[in-house]
């Protein structure tokens, strides 16, 4: 009985600890729903009505769409080429499987490792001597470089399940190393790519920090324009493109989620049929 009965207790515990560390997570996103349909020219609550005038703002502002359209031209441009790099990399460390591909691939996770602060006090002044300060090239650098970690983690737990046989029956009939990555090993890792690819396009757009540093008047994305508009002036249109990004970030999750599940449901099918 004692021994139930400090079971369920435990049980009960962690599971009113995970509910609460998800609620202090996910309450603070919920609050900006209404006040992004507030009715008030600045942010609160709806007072008299809901309102989508800062929905229409955003779609009718020229500063706002131009922050948008350069958020997600380097966030697609970043994501490609840090996609790319991450995988390259994760298949090499992956093939080689020695001690030096495990500390190359360590080495490669340095970004997440280190503060954002300190890595863009460092490409500000290493980006001045390149001469691509407030440059979409710089910008479009900076992020890949930070998104290729998590292209690398996603794409390496996805080789953790591939049949190296495959590969090597591939090799066997003639294929060509280039063929067999293109062919072979990347449609079966194709999850692992996609995730990594929602992941570095998130962390693209998502980012302040390093825009703020190396970026002045030429680069203005929509996260800087959301930084300035709450230190200028706390336009409720800031709720309502919070809102929507929420939205976008939850679609790409699902998306991803349903993509995950077709693949295994295609695989035992297939495991089945066999």
């Amino acid at each position: 009985m004692k021994g139930d009965f400090r079971e369920k207790f435990g049980r009960g515990l962690v599971l009113g600890g995970a509910w609460t560390v998800l609620a202090f997570l996910i309450l603070p996103m919920v609050v900006i729903f209404p006040v992004s349909v507030t009715d008030q020219y600045y942010l609160s609550m709806p007072k008299d009505g809901i309102s989508l005038a800062h929905y229409a703002a955003f779609f009718t502002n020229e500063i706002w769409l131009s922050a948008t359209a350069q958020s997600v031209i380097i966030a697609t441009c970043s994501t490609i080429f840090a996609v790319i790099l991450g995988s390259l990399c994760a298949i090499g460390c992956w093939r080689l499987s020695t001690g030096l591909s495990e500390s190359v691939r360590t080495f490669m996770l340095i970004p997440i490792i280190v503060p954002t602060i300190v890595q863009a006090l460092a490409m500000y002044r290493f980006w001045i001597d390149l001469g691509i300060i407030d440059t979409y090239v710089g910008v479009i650098l900076a992020h890949t470089l930070v998104a290729i970690p998590y292209v690398i983690i996603t794409v390496s737990a996805s080789l953790a399940n591939f049949d190296l046989r495959q590969e090597q029956a591939a090799r066997s009939l003639g294929a060509s190393m280039p063929q067999t990555i293109r062919w072979v090993i990347v449609p079966s890792i194709l999850p692992g790519v996609l995730s990594g690819a929602l992941f570095a396009f998130t962390i693209s757009f998502d980012e302040i920090v390093m825009v703020l540093f190396i970026t002045s008047r030429a680069i203005y994305t929509l996260p800087k324009r959301i930084w300035n508009g709450i230190e200028d002036h706390l336009d409720p249109t800031i709720a309502a493109v919070a809102t929507m990004l929420i939205a976008v970030t939850l679609a790409l999750l699902l998306l991803d989620l349903w993509t995950r599940h077709r693949r295994q449901q295609r695989l035992r099918a297939a495991a089945a049929e066999e």
